[in-house]
């Protein structure tokens, strides 16, 4: 029974509130004044310990303070968030004295909520921030949001659309209004979820991509890079978005396998009745075609050299031509060649001079110069088209067919190749340093198999397209006269000079230009064009307007950054470019590793979407599991690089850790030490000089442990600098659950009722203050409320700046030792288990002499751990007795009127059969040559090993079997 005293009161002689104390500690305390008095009467040296006593009392209650029973993460998390901000933990300034660790965040697109690739990529983030933080280090997490062109001005003509209003009836100015209006409402909403998460991030450090600094910054790279002739103007073959009505990179497509159908399609030789056959999954673009390609190797073919055929349905006539690029075994060997919509046809027409007819309008319709079907979307028209062919005669057959087609990132439109008037960098030259430097591990990518990946396209990298048909975003700083020349300039003040400049080219045509006669490009950058330049820009915007600027004094702190966390998606959208912009405009690299993390899918593999509707709220997780619990989920199986099977039990987990973590924290502050320096009631030589008690196997746990801890750090350290996130909390959840919670605790914990010795008991806070500083990192609500409840701490005197752990020497005998003598316990357990003994009743264990050298130094834990009575040592065989083996040490356990002799043989035999056909198995494999052969020695050896603990496992129960 459990008693309230809610009118003691504290050594101010204030009254303290709902001190609850358990009954049988009620009744220990309410001995001691009485003791206390006899010996005060006898000695006036006792007089100060009734003193001590009654001091002793509130800080004794105080411990007892009733804690719940479960940790309810709703009450702590915005609580200690909060605080961190107000305190300004997460703010970051340069340091000289200080080393820097930086990260700059992938921002966001501001149409972006939380999903569950934001929640792991930020918390590994997070993780090695805070921990940087603890080291001492100048953290620095800058935050922010990128534009995003395409996706944000899809959601802001959806909102127009909705207002009945259409973009293009208001003007670039008027819908700006419109976006920024948007951005306003929504585009902080992730950074806000972001807090919810835990993410320390320098909160007044947060950029977007199109604050006006940044802009400029924008504007000043594109104008440099136009002067040292890597940016060009010129009309290619482009990624044409007919959604967003857009070209784009060719980094912004995404390949699909699509299921089609291929058509065998009859082109008339003119003047002939003969005929050839094509096979396309395109009917829609026949109109276009400006020829019929053979190979000049294909004899089934020689004879229609120098002839035309007839398009179907339009009859227009177009040459046969010879290339090599034809496959003579794809198809039929005839190929219909369209310069206008396929980038290789595109290719054999610049070869051939060939006519380019394009017959879509930007919206994916056909155009007047398809002569039929006008106005029809392209897929509609398809269908039209395949079947007036079919009706006609002009198809042979159809096939079912898979191509892999090219989607739109943004809108998930089919791709329509384009010719098209864009602006381009050359990337022939740019990207040596950007390829070099990675190879030569200057930059490191982790995992290192993405290094292959990578070079494989900046050794095939393509001119970038970098103009958007868009309103939202970085507009093209070039001007251009009414008759089509253009300049590069960053106002309309400046372009008008370089026009009206005789000694520039655009100056010598348009001299008599006026200032309202130039007109800007209405393009505006490619988003990636911005977000490169992210390292830097975040820092000191106005870097790249002056070759002789040196940049502030933030740039030149915390760059280069340190680690860079993203997706490998966007390995070559984002990473390659900025470490391009890092060698053009620093000379240097812009991150010294990139942790490459892999995508997170459901648990049958399929990749998380609102579609399959397999993709969890990560908000509503985080209410039902806790930051902590969902953070901890998402990292217990997140190997770099490779993808997360998510499943919702991973968070479950992580809250169980929390509880754990949570409860082990109220058994230890349920302890009390007592006041009195020995128990006086029973006095003994050693307890009359006044010194304290520790029990032999408190003591050896606190050796143990120590060395235990160290070991873990030494691991922690060495899974951080590979980058192994994942494993460094396995270590942890190892290290404070099964050592110190299930071990450590279990050794020290005093009898019910009775106090700890202040030993042990100091020790042990100790210890659990340094699993806080490990676990602080990945659970930082949980581990911050806990600091200020082991103790009164000072106002900022948080975790979250407390220093990191450092792993000093440690004995490795002694974990040995520890790992033998748990060993024994758990099999004196399993033994209780299976013979249904109950953990109260006290059992005898023998061991032969052998047992006695390895397992001594634990002896008494191995007592306390397996409630023993007697442990003892002889070489005799031990009468009535159950054995096991730890290892090839043997241990008896009497059993005698324990358990039913007939049954306890029947379950001997049983297992004596089940060990003989696994030996018999292990044969099998062992005779087997060719597995000798083939296997690895540690595999083989393995093998072996299992087949000689079965021989011994029979030998021990063929043991048991006589002993009974």
């Amino acid at each position: 029974m459990n008693y309230v005293l809610a009118t003691a009161r504290d050594r101010n002689g204030k009254p303290s509130k709902g001190w609850v104390v358990r009954g049988a500690d009620l009744q220990l305390i309410a001995r001691w004044p009485l003791r206390l008095a006899r010996q005060a009467a006898k000695n006036s040296k006792y007089l100060s310990l009734v003193h001590s006593y009654f001091l002793f009392l509130p800080s004794y209650f105080n411990r007892q303070m009733e804690l719940a029973t479960k940790y309810s993460p709703a009450e702590v998390e915005d609580k200690w968030y909060r605080y961190w901000m107000e305190k300004g933990f997460f703010h970051s300034e340069p340091n000289p004295n200080k080393e820097p660790y930086t990260i700059v965040i992938p921002p966001p697109n501001v149409t972006g909520v939380l999903h569950m690739g934001h929640m792991l990529n930020n918390t590994i983030q997070d993780v090695l921030i805070r921990k940087a933080r603890m080291e001492g280090k100048e953290a620095c997490w800058v935050p922010g949001t990128d534009h995003a062109s395409i996706a944000t001005e899809a959601r802001v003509v959806a909102m127009l659309k909705e207002r009945g209003i259409k973009k293009s009836d208001i003007g670039r100015e008027e819908f700006l209004k419109y976006a920024w209006e948007w951005k306003e409402k929504y585009g902080g909403i992730i950074l806000e979820q972001l807090k919810k998460l835990g993410a320390s991030c320098d909160w007044e450090r947060t950029k977007f991509t199109m604050d006006a600094p940044m802009t400029e910054a924008v504007t000043d790279v594109f104008i440099d890079l136009h002067k040292k002739g890597y940016i060009y103007r010129g009309k290619r073959m482009v990624n044409w978005d007919p959604v967003g009505k857009t070209a784009l990179s060719d980094d912004e497509v995404n390949y699909k396998d699509v299921n089609s159908k291929l058509y065998f399609i009859k082109y008339a030789i003119e003047g002939s009745s003969e005929f050839v056959t094509i096979a396309t999954t395109r009917p829609e673009t026949i109109m276009a075609d400006s020829a019929v390609c053979i190979n000049p190797n294909d004899e089934r073919y020689k004879h229609l050299k120098g002839k035309k055929v007839l398009i179907p349905l339009i009859d227009r006539a177009i040459p046969i031509i010879e290339d090599e690029y034809v496959a003579m075994d794809f198809g039929t060997g005839c190929l219909k060649v369209t310069p206008a919509h396929d980038l290789n046809d595109y290719e054999l027409g610049l070869k051939h001079q060939l006519e380019v007819i394009d017959i879509l309008n930007e919206d994916g319709t056909l155009n007047a110069l398809a002569k039929i079907y006008i106005g029809e979307d392209r897929f509609i028209a398809r269908k039209k088209i395949a079947k007036e062919l079919e009706e006609k005669g002009f198809i042979s057959k159809v096939e079912d067919y898979k191509s892999n087609v090219g989607h739109s990132e943004r809108t998930d439109a089919v791709i329509e190749p384009r010719l098209s008037l864009q602006w381009f960098v050359k990337m022939k030259d740019i990207t040596k340093p950007a390829l070099e430097n990675v190879m030569n591990d200057n930059i490191q990518l982790i995992p290192a198999k993405f290094k292959n990946t990578y070079k494989h396209w900046m050794e095939n990298v393509r001119d970038w397209c970098i103009s958007r048909q868009l309103w939202w975003g970085q507009r093209i700083p070039a001007w251009y006269a009414p008759d089509g020349s253009y300049v590069v300039a960053k106002t309309s003040t400046e372009a008008h000079s370089k026009f009206t400049n005789p000694a520039l080219p655009a100056g010598r045509q348009n001299s008599e230009i006026k200032i309202q006669d130039i007109k800007q490009d209405e393009d505006v950058l490619d988003t990636w064009f911005s977000s490169c330049l992210w390292p830097i820009s975040v820092f000191d915007p106005t870097i790249f307007s002056d070759s002789k600027n040196k940049g502030n004094a933030d740039l030149n702190y915390y760059y280069p950054t340190n680690d860079l966390i993203t997706a490998p998606e966007i390995l070559f959208f984002w990473v390659a470019r900025m470490i391009l912009i890092g060698y053009e405009y620093r000379g240097e690299m812009p991150f010294k590793n990139v942790y490459l993390t892999g995508i997170v899918r459901d648990k049958q593999g399929r990749k998380m979407s609102k579609s399959l509707g397999n993709s969890p709220d990560p908000l509503e997780l985080i209410k039902n599991h806790g930051a902590d619990g969902v953070r901890t989920g998402m990292l217990f199986s997140s190997p770099a690089g490779n993808d997360l099977l998510f499943d919702e039990k991973l968070c479950e987990q992580g809250r169980n850790f929390s509880n754990k973590i949570w409860n082990a924290f109220r058994l230890v502050k349920s302890w009390s030490t007592s006041p009195l320096p020995v128990r006086q009631a029973d006095p003994t030589p050693l307890q009359r000089r006044g010194e304290e008690i520790q029990p032999a196997e408190n003591k050896i746990a606190i050796e143990w442990f120590e060395a235990k801890m160290n070991q873990s750090l030494i691991e922690l350290e060495d899974h951080f600098s590979k980058f192994r996130i994942s494993d460094a909390l396995h270590t942890t959840y190892k290290l404070v659950w099964d050592d110190f919670c299930a071990w450590y605790l279990e050794i020290v914990k005093p009898e019910f009722g009775k106090p700890i010795d202040e030993t042990t008991y100091h020790k042990t806070i100790s210890y659990f203050e340094n699993l806080l500083k490990i676990l602080h990192p990945f659970m930082p609500f949980i581990t911050e409320e806990l600091w200020h409840e082991l103790k009164e701490r000072k106002e900022k005197e948080c975790i979250i700046v407390e220093a990191w752990p450092k792993a000093t020497t440690f004995n490795k005998a002694i974990i040995k030792d520890a790992a033998l003598g748990f060993d024994v316990v758990t099999q004196v357990r399993n033994t209780r288990n299976a013979k249904g003994i109950s953990p109260k009743e006290a059992l005898k264990l023998i061991g032969n002499a052998e047992c006695k050298k390895q397992i001594d130094s634990f002896a008494s834990v191995i007592k306390k751990l397996s409630n023993l009575s007697e442990l003892s040592f002889t070489n005799e065989k031990i009468a009535s007795a159950t054995n096991f083996l730890v290892g090839t040490l043997e241990f008896y356990i009497p059993m005698e009127g324990k358990i039913d002799v007939e049954k306890e043989r029947e379950a001997i035999l049983k297992e004596i059969e089940y060990q003989k056909g696994f030996i018999v198995v292990l044969d099998k494999k062992l005779l087997n040559e060719k597995f000798i052969a083939s296997a690895k020695p540690e595999v083989v050896a393995l093998e072996r090993k299992k087949k000689a603990d079965a021989e011994a496992k029979i030998k021990s129960l063929e043991e048991s079997l006589r002993n009974l």
